[in-house]
């Protein structure tokens, strides 16, 4: 079957949890949060939790544990700690629990990044993998990166990861 075949059996409408990573911000002023959030309904699909938690491994792993567990999501978009300094361990605390990565997405993010904002682009360590049958996404917190990697990439291919998923 090819990827036309698999979009055209696509499901619609996914339930999508979404973790914004900060020390410093709340619920009220996330403002990539609130936009995938606002996207993710745009789009049809049902948000089944938005929560922001600290720059913490342990935090990170197990919040997305839990989500997995008792909400069952089809989608996680986790938005910061994806940088460099010592504060960003997003990407320590997603990947160990993938069991498939989706190699190709860091590197188109970055790709695309770079034509927004040139070599700083190499600054970010964007990722995605699967999860228990979970698509899993791990991007910058600016929201210009987040609405680059939602706009271009996530939204336009969920329907069809979670074909393949959901297939296997």
């Amino acid at each position: 079957m090819g990827t036309d075949e698999h979009k055209k059996n696509a499901p619609e409408k996914l339930n999508i949890g979404i973790i914004s990573i900060s020390s410093t911000r709340s619920l009220r002023d996330d403002k990539s949060g609130k936009w995938i959030q606002a996207r993710a309904l745009k789009e049809r699909h049902q948000v089944v939790c938005h929560k922001v938690i600290p720059d913490q491994i342990d935090r990170i792993s197990d919040e997305v544990t839990d989500i997995l567990t008792h909400l069952s999501p089809h989608v996680i978009i986790l938005t910061g700690g994806t940088g460099i300094s010592k504060k960003d361990v997003t990407i320590e605390a997603v990947r160990p629990l993938f069991q498939k990565e989706l190699t190709a997405f860091g590197v188109i993010f970055a790709q695309l990044s770079f034509e927004e904002i040139d070599s700083a682009a190499i600054l970010s360590r964007a990722t995605a993998g699967i999860i228990h049958n979970t698509a899993v996404f791990c991007i910058p917190g600016s929201i210009q990166a987040c609405k680059l990697a939602c706009k271009a990439l996530i939204f336009p291919e969920l329907g069809h990861i979670i074909k393949h998923i959901q297939d296997n």
